[in-house]
């Protein structure tokens, strides 16, 4: 995880392991977002497949809870507490931590694109160069090598984390939490690149920390949405594993 070739706050380059989970293969659309009841805060709106923006991260972690009821599946989120505070061992959905989106968008490997070369970054995500300054329906780009789609482009990714550009010094090994709130509307972090990127804000590795808009009535960030994990269970695991063709 992280870059030692990158900005300040990548590094260092450093090992981390994270317990197995699921992640989305898509962004969460305008469309989903509305499946739970909640208003589209979007700013492009001609379809329902394009990505949901303008998200809170509130809002975003109040959608996890109210897709993981709509699946009878245990709420990760504690809505009593300021920070609707996340248990971590229940069965339904949560923001990646930043740890899991990276290790998502990375998908094994170990340069700033999984397809190594940034020219092809065109074929893989919607970003500065080929958007024309707009959100486009998600799924349209190639996939990467998990099969996972837009981590590069379209809109940025709320993650878990609180922002830190100095959290790599003291990042515990095995699935780190990104460091404690420290008040009210702290800046928590959000990965891969939107519409508005550079080719170099897309990168893998690339860090940002944002405002979550919990105090901000004006709250307005067009360029970025998220996607949901959740935890699997070991009986999950074996019956996806079973489920892989064999070679032969």
């Amino acid at each position: 995880m992280g870059s030692d070739r990158g900005n300040p706050d990548e590094a260092p380059a450093h090992k981390v392991k994270v317990s197995a989970f699921l992640v989305d293969k898509f962004e969460v659309t305008q469309e989903m977002f509305k499946h739970v009841q909640l208003p589209n805060p979007s700013h492009w709106q001609e379809s329902p497949q394009k990505p949901v923006e303008r998200v809170r991260w509130r809002d975003a972690k109040r959608y996890c809870n109210e897709r993981s009821l709509l699946e009878q599946l245990e709420p990760c989120y504690n809505e009593k507490t300021t920070d609707w505070d996340c248990n971590y061992s229940a069965s339904g959905y949560r923001l990646p931590t930043e740890a899991e989106w990276e290790y998502a968008c990375r998908a094994g490997t170990e340069g700033d694109y999984d397809f190594e070369r940034a020219d092809k970054l065109r074929q893989y995500a919607w970003f500065s160069d080929d958007a024309e300054q707009k959100t486009h329906i998600v799924g349209q780009k190639k996939p990467n090598g998990f099969g996972i789609c837009d981590l590069y482009g379209n809109v940025c990714e709320w993650c878990e984390d609180v922002y830190s550009p100095t959290y790599y010094k003291e990042s515990p090994l095995s699935d780190p939490p990104g460091p404690p709130s420290s008040g009210k509307d702290v800046k928590r972090v959000i990965r891969g690149g939107s519409w508005k990127s550079s080719a170099e804000q897309c990168r893998a590795t690339a860090r940002q920390g944002e405002r979550t808009g919990d105090t901000d009535a004006c709250f307005s960030t067009d360029f970025c949405g998220f996607r949901c994990v959740r935890r699997i269970s070991p009986s999950d695991l074996e019956i996806l594993r079973k489920s892989i063709p064999r070679p032969g």
